[in-house]
């Protein structure tokens, strides 16, 4: 009865996105023979052209990396997460934190996502004084 239901949900999510972009590409469509052919004087656009042209526009205004964005995002707030950890250590559990990596990383610290310069060691107030 599951896969049943997905696979309706999948056909249905496929028959929506389909008649999405027919008609967003009959409103290009419509726009530009409407308005630039009257205007501009360009030339009369069919359906597939409009589609195509939404498709460039896709590729040169927004690219395919959405992913990459949320992927950064993630990372971001990871990081944001971490820092805000590691302020609120004492210096005993900051280096014992450290430590407790660079056995796990085996070669040392690595300079990964995170590294000394991030987490210092001893206090930058103390620094200063």
């Amino acid at each position: 009865m599951k896969r049943r239901f997905w696979f309706g949900k999948a056909v249905m999510i496929l028959v929506f996105c389909t008649a999405f972009v027919m008609l967003f590409s009959y409103i290009v469509m419509s726009l530009w023979n409407g308005i630039l052919a009257d205007v501009l004087g360009v030339k009369i656009i069919t359906f597939w052209q409009a589609l195509g042209i939404l498709v460039l526009s896709k590729i040169l205004f927004s690219g395919f990396g959405g992913f990459h964005h949320k992927k950064e995002h993630f990372r971001n707030r990871f990081r944001q997460r971490m820092l805000d950890k590691w302020e609120k250590m004492t210096p005993e559990e900051k280096q014992r934190f450290k430590d407790e990596w660079k056995t796990r990383c085996k070669g040392g610290w690595r300079g990964g996502p995170f590294n000394d310069r991030d987490f210092p060691t001893h206090e930058p107030e103390a620094e200063n004084k």
